[in-house]
């Protein structure tokens, strides 16, 4: 086996490099050396990127999400051989802390959200996961692996911080802010529990009218409309989940006074400075409002509904690249409007 790989390497706020870079090794027992076939980008990759997340040194390897074949196993590695085809979680997990205990994975005392922030990532030809029995899961023969891709990260964030901690249930009326790929993934997962309405609120028309091919029933455009007056006048008291998928302060305000008494805001969105809690009218209001990374505790279930059929994850993949032109691909990524880019798929 090789020595060096490529991967794209951080070098601080506005700098990222695809470089010649050592291939890990098996650090501890509990690791698995992974051969990365399909990866992707995140916003959280572009949060890194602009600066958003200090707590990333130059250095990392970026990349949370990714499909591929195992290499090399730890001698403590119990659940996976050699040549298994796994979907790597965003999340890692040790299983036996406190936190995983309680499925509260992404605050695991010796994982959580570690991968292309904490330690190097999956945007490289190989990747190490640390608790791999706990952080990667088994792809069937004859799965559709570019479609699991999104099992990574997106569908199990949407499902479990915005639907879940929203707390849809049938016959709801709600609002989804924002229509970039964890919007989507809300939309697709909240379908599972029959809201009524769904509004679908975002900038951009393309990926309004896409929205709507997904399920959204109402759609509006946030520049050309007021959302809170438009939505006001059609419910008369709100919605009954408002959930903030961008992490702006413009579009946590649209939450806030869109939501009815006794109504759910849930955060998704990944927010880089304070927003102003309008708690003086919300007080009186009854209302829940939750925040969160994702667990990861309902991916098992997710893939199950995929295998099936009910859900098609391809519906977000609309770009393809070779790890060579990754650079390219954060500028598509990052232009998503001008490019009508949702989800980019970039293959070693």
């Amino acid at each position: 086996m090789k020595t060096t790989m490529k991967g794209l390497v951080y070098g601080g706020p506005g700098k990222i490099e695809l470089k010649e870079i050592p291939v890990p090794k098996i650090e501890k027992p509990t690791d698995a050396l992974v051969r990365i076939l399909k990866t992707t980008i995140c916003g959280t990759d572009l949060g890194i990127l602009h600066g958003k997340t200090p707590s990333c040194q130059p250095g990392t390897t970026l990349g949370h999400e990714g499909v591929g074949v195992i290499e090399e196993i730890g001698t403590g590695v119990r659940s996976f051989k050699k040549g298994d085809h796994v979907i790597i979680s965003c999340i890692t997990s040790d299983g036996t802390c406190e936190y995983c205990k309680k499925q509260m994975y992404s605050h695991c005392e010796d994982g959580g959200w570690i991968l292309g922030h904490l330690i190097n990532g999956t945007q490289a030809e190989y990747v190490r996961i640390p608790h791999a029995d706990n952080s990667l899961h088994h792809i069937p023969a004859g799965a559709d692996e570019e479609a699991l891709v999104m099992l990574s990260d997106i569908l199990p964030t949407g499902h479990e911080i915005g639907v879940l901690n929203g707390q849809v249930k049938p016959g709801d009326t709600i609002a989804i802010v924002g229509a970039g790929p964890i919007g989507m993934s809300v939309l697709l997962t909240s379908l599972f529990y029959s809201p009524a309405k769904i509004y679908m609120i975002d900038l951009d028309e393309n990926r309004l009218n896409v929205a709507k091919t997904f399920g959204a029933t109402d759609i509006i455009n946030s520049g050309k409309e007021d959302v809170v007056k438009k939505i006001m006048s059609e419910t008369k008291d709100g919605v009954d989940v408002a959930i903030e998928a961008v992490g702006v302060p413009a579009t946590f305000d649209i939450c806030q006074n869109i939501i009815r008494p006794g109504g759910h805001i849930a955060n998704v969105g990944v927010h880089g400075k304070s927003v102003d809690l309008q708690i003086q009218n919300l007080w009186i209001q009854n209302i829940t409002l939750r925040t969160g990374l994702v667990n990861t505790n309902t991916t098992p279930m997710l893939l199950k509904v995929v295998l099936s059929k009910k859900i098609d994850p391809n519906k977000l993949i609309t770009h393809h690249f070779k790890l060579e032109d990754i650079l390219h691909a954060y500028e598509v990524f990052g232009n998503a409007a001008k490019e009508k880019a949702m989800k980019v798929i970039i293959e070693p």
